[in-house]
């Protein structure tokens, strides 16, 4: 590799051949990868435990798309409360922005599920087959009854992980009370007695699950995730990435132990950085869109400098204006502060929403086949339907009542609507107007639901109109 430009972090373009290398990475303990293993394992065992924790006798968390009711927690979101997943999402996407400004691609490297079920699946390979060299000159072997034993069990193993997967899926939709006892037994076989959508979604997430841990692995990374795409456009010369001293590294070369001949670097050209690789790449040739930032190569060369006496941190997470222009990282930025900023406007007004907002909502719908009409005692009708729901997690009864107004009254069929958790109904209601009092072709109305504790009451308003008689 040439010397790199002046003030500038080597960059190495990508290499646009999507041919399929299988990568054996070496296991490799360090400062970076405990922090990394805890994590990885923590959220992947949050994943699989959350469809599990009950609140209030339900499910914590089910979202429950057949019925358009999903269940965060104590509360019970609907369709129409889309506008928090979408909050939600923004928020993650900010802060996911304000840390690659910050960290670069710790997000790859240390949380991404594909990562995560990679590293999972890799190692499945390492407690089979062995480590690296072995895994290498496993592959070269012929066909043989072991290897195909061997073959077969990994496989094996990666398609039980799938399965737990895709299930874990299917249960933050379909809810672990059914999806794990709802039996059938057919002949002497019990199988489950799944809906058609819940096999097609399992055999999805299998698949899926299936091919991009156990096949595609960095590929994804590489060559399909757009993260890795747009990540140098918010990379600036303060974003801490994963980068090799070149100046201290160069020239390489192999040398005896406790000696450092004169004419070389640092750099003891063992590649163990390239061997511990997840994705295969050099990082000597410079930063690269391969890098997930999982700093592997930092705790294997760290390693390799304690054993020949060097000093750590040939390769360290640093930034450009460190590295090559030799000054002090700026860690306040306009940008971060701008992401910051934006992130903590998003929190409040979610905050607020979510604490301001009742578990209880009413639609009102006029009858559209006629305005209004005039029955035997000569008031003027008005029928309208309303529609209440019942957003909280408890069985409530509800009673309707009409804002007072001169000549305006209000006619139910039921006096008290019981609703059960998430439950809606639809409930037809009469407005009358005496025409000797009103003297207005069309009026607001104020229809109020009130709940039988008082604890919830909302309000809406609809038009009495005397038109269409």
């Amino acid at each position: 590799m040439s010397a790199p430009q002046p003030n500038k972090i080597p960059v190495q373009q990508i290499d646009l051949d999507a041919t399929k290398h299988r990568v054996h990475p070496r296991f490799v303990t360090g400062f970076y990868q405990n922090i990394r293993v805890v994590t990885m394992y923590a959220l992947l065992a949050a994943f699989l435990l959350l469809p599990w924790l009950r609140y209030n006798g339900r499910q914590a968390i089910w979202l429950d798309v057949p019925s358009q009711h999903y269940y965060i927690f104590g509360m019970t979101f609907l369709t129409q409360d889309f506008y928090f997943i979408a909050a939600f999402a923004i928020i993650a996407a900010f802060t996911l922005f304000m840390v690659t400004v910050y960290a670069g691609r710790v997000w790859c490297g240390y949380a991404c599920p594909q990562t995560i079920w990679t590293h999972l699946y890799q190692y499945v390979e390492k407690w089979v087959i062995g480590d690296r060299n072995k895994r290498i000159k496993f592959d070269k072997e012929p066909m043989s009854a072991k290897k195909a034993f061997k073959r077969s069990l990994v496989y094996f193993i990666w398609l039980i992980f799938s399965v737990i997967t895709a299930a874990t899926f299917v249960s933050y939709v379909a809810g672990t009370d059914y999806l794990y006892q709802s039996w059938q037994t057919i002949g002497f076989v019990p199988i489950p007695d799944w809906p058609t959508w819940v096999w097609v979604s399992m055999f999805i997430f299998t698949f899926a699950t299936y091919v991009n841990a156990g096949y595609m692995r960095e590929q994804m990374c590489i060559q399909i995730c757009p993260y890795g795409r747009f990540q140098s456009v918010m990379f600036d010369k303060d974003t801490l990435v994963v980068s090799y001293d070149y100046e201290r590294g160069e020239p390489r070369g192999a040398r005896k132990k406790g000696t450092h001949p004169e004419h070389l670097g640092d750099c003891i050209e063992c590649t163990m950085c390239v061997q511990v690789c997840p994705t295969g790449i050099d990082i000597r040739d410079g930063l690269q869109v391969a890098c997930i930032q999982c700093a592997a190569c930092i705790d294997a060369c760290n390693e390799i400098m304690d054993k020949v006496g060097y000093p750590r941190g040939l390769i360290r997470y640093t930034t450009e204006r460190q590295l090559s222009e030799k000054e002090n990282t700026r860690v306040i930025s306009p940008r971060l502060f701008a992401y910051l900023a934006v992130i903590t406007i998003l929190c409040g007004g979610v905050i607020y929403a979510l604490t301001d907002r009742v578990p209880l909502e009413i639609d009102i719908r006029r009858d559209r086949n006629q305005l209004s009409s005039v029955n035997n005692q000569g008031m003027i009708e008005n029928s309208y339907i309303v529609k209440l729901t019942n957003k909280t997690q408890e069985p409530h009864t509800y009673t309707i009542t009409l804002a007072p107004q001169e000549g305006l009254s209000l006619e139910l069929r039921f006096n008290d609507v019981p609703l059960e958790a998430g439950e809606s109904f639809d409930m037809p209601v009469s407005i009358y107007g005496d025409p000797k009092v009103i003297d207005f072709e069309q009026t607001s109305v104020t229809l109020n639901v009130t709940s039988e504790d008082g604890q919830y009451k909302v309000s809406k308003q609809n038009v009495f109109t005397t038109q269409g008689q």
